[in-house]
């Protein structure tokens, strides 16, 4: 390769990473991930559309998936701030496994005896359209004004439910699979899940001591030892014969309430990278689809789909979440608070599928005889879930309470933190119906240690001053130290909802 032909090459990946990137905007107007759109500039570039790219290395496509999931997971970890995982992090985990493996069961049995298919062909889709996918979830669930614990719930589920489905799709996928006893499959799973979660702790804690103490000459390294941190822990436990996908979520959420140097530098990589790989593994995916073969596998992916939706991921989130619909001994034993009926059926539509499905279908594609058919179904519903789901979610959760345009209920508040001073900038936008709009800053029941910095109005930056009147639209600044954060946010949030008298209603508001 010359330089001539470099520089073509570079112009050409250049070319498709731009109109990647735009397509994120497009996409996002239409409620869309941009899965669908990466996925047909695939199928364009493939030899089967106009850029005659063949690709068709499945051991390939699932390797490159494997360490793409790694960096996805790692960014859902590290921007999932820990106060609000720890009271859905049972719930969650119930979901993410009980919950999986009633939805994998309910989509194989119609698959084996309505449409025929061998019982293994039967249980491997039912297992690689069974987890939501982080990407799709973090993608969305972000974009809605959700209550915080829901939307926690949701992203802790995609993000736990990875682990257990790959290893039992890479059983499933074995040639040695017929060996085994059924009773020895979920040890087998579990004992790997369990394991890659102690690893992911034994490397977290060596982490929150080490990474403090490193005196590196630039801060751009600090991102780049995170990410070989991650990587790290996803070897050694592969290595061990355990869940990797395990250990790299642990070690995330771990990273994520310790004092981590350059927080914002981090995290700031850490989601470009994931934007990156999520381009990558989409165009990739789509270059391995073969549309001759597609027409075979429509019954059996519009029977997969309809089961899934209607019967199988309703019913795995009702046996989940039952117990902590309503107060009991389980909420007191688990000290999650209650949770009302409307979270669980927002959940039983918001099972978001997306490249995660697509990437543990490539691994029985070319291991079993029926692999090019689970596939080909996992892509049909996977696209056409996409469509029915994503656009739906926003008028559901209206519907149900969860987001309407004329009341707020969770504040969204993203944080800058300045790492040298122990401190927070938080960043706060007034939308319609907040019940801040009106108030002053002197009435906002701030605790010691908070205060409004900036207000960003019209375009324009202004310090205010205690007088200063709150309006919709708004953008406040506010500086915390780490210690006042969290009882600053339930502050904000009181107001929100309560008005100014909130301080008045419930002291604790203030920190009280």
């Amino acid at each position: 390769m010359d330089a001539e032909q470099a520089a073509q090459i570079s112009l050409i990946i250049g070319v498709i990473v731009l109109a990647a990137v735009g397509g994120v905007r497009l996409a996002a107007r239409f409620g869309l991930p941009g899965l669908l759109f990466y996925l047909a500039l695939g199928l364009l570039l493939s030899d089967n559309g106009l850029g005659g790219i063949a690709f068709d290395d499945a051991e390939l496509a699932t390797a490159l998936g494997y360490a793409g999931l790694v960096i996805i997971l790692a960014e859902g970890g590290l921007t999932t701030r820990p106060s609000t995982v720890r009271p859905v992090i049972v719930p969650a985990t119930i979901l993410a496994s009980v919950g999986v493996a009633i939805s994998i069961v309910l989509v194989a049995l119609p698959l084996h005896w309505l449409a025929g298919l061998e019982l293994r062909t039967a249980v491997l889709i039912g297992a690689v359209v069974a987890p939501t996918d982080a990407a799709a979830v973090f993608t969305v669930a972000r974009g809605l004004r959700l209550p915080s614990r829901l939307q926690t719930l949701l992203e802790a589920e995609s993000g736990l439910n990875d682990a257990p489905v790959v290893v039992l799709v890479v059983l499933l996928s074995a040639t040695s699979v017929e060996g085994l006893s059924g009773w020895l499959i979920p040890v087998i799973v579990l004992a790997e899940l369990v394991g890659g979660l102690l690893i992911g702790v034994l490397i977290g804690l060596q982490a929150r001591w080490l990474l403090p103490r490193l005196a590196l000459p630039a801060s751009g390294l600090y991102p780049v030892a995170v990410i070989a941190l991650l990587m790290f822990a996803y070897g050694v436990a592969v290595v061990l014969h355990t869940s990797g996908f395990a250990a790299v979520y642990v070690l995330a959420l771990m990273l994520a309430a310790s004092r981590l140097p350059h927080r914002r530098s981090v995290i700031g990589f850490v989601e470009g990278l994931a934007w990156t790989v999520q381009i990558g593994l989409f165009i990739m995916l789509g270059l391995l689809v073969v549309p001759e073969r597609l027409a075979a596998a429509v019954g059996a992916a519009a029977l997969a789909g309809a089961v899934l939706l209607v019967l199988a991921r309703p019913a795995s989130v009702l046996a989940s979440l039952a117990p902590f619909l309503r107060p009991g001994w389980v909420t007191r034993v688990s000290r999650t608070a209650p949770m009302p009926w409307q979270w669980a059926a927002f959940a039983s539509w918001a099972g978001l599928r997306g490249a995660v499905p697509i990437i543990f279908a490539t691994i029985p594609l070319g291991a079993v005889a029926d692999g090019p058919l689970v596939f080909d179904v996992t892509m049909l519903l996977v696209v056409a879930l996409t469509l029915l789901q994503s656009p739906t979610m926003p008028m559901l959760a209206r519907r149900l309470g969860l987001a309407r345009a004329d009341q707020v209920g969770e504040l969204s508040v993203e944080a800058a933190p300045l790492d040298t001073l122990r401190a927070a900038l938080l960043d706060l936008d007034i939308p319609a119906g907040s019940n801040l709009a009106g108030t002053y800053v002197f009435e906002l029941p701030l605790p010691a240690g908070a205060v409004v910095s900036l207000l960003v109005r019209g375009g324009h930056s202004v310090a205010p001053d205690r007088h200063t009147r709150i309006r919709v639209g708004d953008r406040l600044l506010i500086v915390a130290t780490e210690a006042a954060r969290p009882a600053t946010e339930r502050a904000l949030r009181s107001v929100s909802r309560s008005g100014r008298l909130a301080d008045w209603i419930d002291p604790r508001a203030s920190g009280g």
